[in-house]
């Protein structure tokens, strides 16, 4: 509905805030060390994260749970974004590696 944003923290979470509603409507939690970027899917269900414990992360929104974790880089994973209309996520890390993922599997 265009109303809703994702932010990532050096907490360690990833926050869905309304702004019709002026707050916090969901917190995530998993990672272990800060979330450095985060990332919409254009259907709206899904969001990605990126973190500094060298994961990344899909997070159903309607369950409120994380579906996936993706391991494979070996340093922070600092940003991550969902690829137009599709289910593949690209990811950047400090090990100087780019990856592509397929977040169905």
């Amino acid at each position: 509905s265009g109303s809703q944003l994702v932010t990532s923290s050096g907490d360690t979470t990833v926050r869905i805030w309304d702004c019709s509603k002026r707050g916090c409507i969901l917190t995530l939690e998993g990672h272990a060390h800060a979330v450095w970027d985060c990332s919409w899917h254009s259907c709206g269900d899904f969001v990605a994260s990126a973190s500094m414990d060298n994961t990344s992360k899909i997070w159903d929104i309607n369950s409120e749970r994380c579906r996936y974790t993706m391991c494979g880089h070996k340093d922070s994973v600092n940003s991550i974004e969902f690829l137009p209309f599709s289910s593949t996520v690209l990811t950047s890390s400090a090990d100087k590696t780019l990856s592509l993922w397929d977040a169905r599997t």
